[in-house]
């Protein structure tokens, strides 16, 4: 496939390094210095779009991608706001519109185990639940979309959690999420269970981008040919 790139920070270019190893094609990659041009979009022939740019052009490439009639991947976070606009449109244009705040299969998995032991724990009040999320220096965003889908998960199940907080809270009805930016963490993500006697700890731990990049490959060889609204619960059929 003839692949385009609105955003070519880390997450598109490692995106980039798996597609040229799978046998696929970069033909266009848009950035700060780069700004996107319909008329170079169309002329590059792409066949499929990885959006991972900023949340402030987000919602803008994907308008765009949508009424060209591009299949497009997004990964990028802070803009969810308008998402319903880019479902509607892609609608009503019979489009492709892949979302995921994370790409990588285990995440997934972990989020699916998040949700299993929330149900469990939702009986159990003595335990106090929290989430804590570390990233590298370089996100923009925080809480992590992974972060918040985590906590929204939560908030279906936990009857005692009625919106969940940036940062620490005392509210015994918050469910605080805290964020940490260090170094060039990759990304890691800890619910806890904590009681007078004990805690319950629910981890997941990304070594390098790696997962992300051949998880968000995977997805575009997956929906290319499809027409809808998806994200990784599709892809992976949980």
């Amino acid at each position: 496939m003839k692949m385009a790139f609105l955003g070519y920070g880390k997450m598109g270019k490692a995106i980039e390094r798996e597609a040229l190893a799978a046998g696929h094609e970069s033909v266009l990659r848009v950035h700060a210095k780069h700004p996107l041009e319909k008329e170079e979009l169309l002329a590059s022939g792409a066949e499929m779009v990885f959006e991972f740019s900023r949340p402030e052009t987000a919602f803008d490439h994907l308008r765009v991608c949508l009424e060209m009639g591009l299949p497009v991947v997004c990964g990028t976070t802070g803009w969810l706001d308008k998402k319903p606009e880019i479902e509607a449109l892609c609608r009503a244009k019979s489009g492709a519109f892949f979302y995921a705040s994370n790409f990588s299969i285990g995440v997934h998995l972990f989020f699916a185990l998040n949700r299993y032991l929330a149900n469990l724990m939702d009986k159990w009040r003595c335990y106090e639940v929290s989430i804590e999320e570390t990233h590298h220096i370089h996100k923009l965003d925080a809480p992590s979309g992974t972060a918040i889908q985590l906590a929204e998960d939560l908030l279906e199940r936990l009857s005692a959690k009625k919106r969940w907080t940036k940062g620490l809270s005392m509210k015994p009805e918050e469910l605080s999420v805290v964020s940490h930016r260090e170094g060039e963490v990759p990304g890691t993500h800890l619910i806890r269970y904590q009681s007078e006697e004990d805690e319950i700890l629910l981890q997941h731990k990304a070594f390098s981008r790696k997962g992300f990049a051949r998880g968000a490959l995977r997805v575009a060889e997956w929906l290319k040919g499809r027409q809808g609204c998806f994200g990784m619960g599709d892809f992976l059929s949980l």
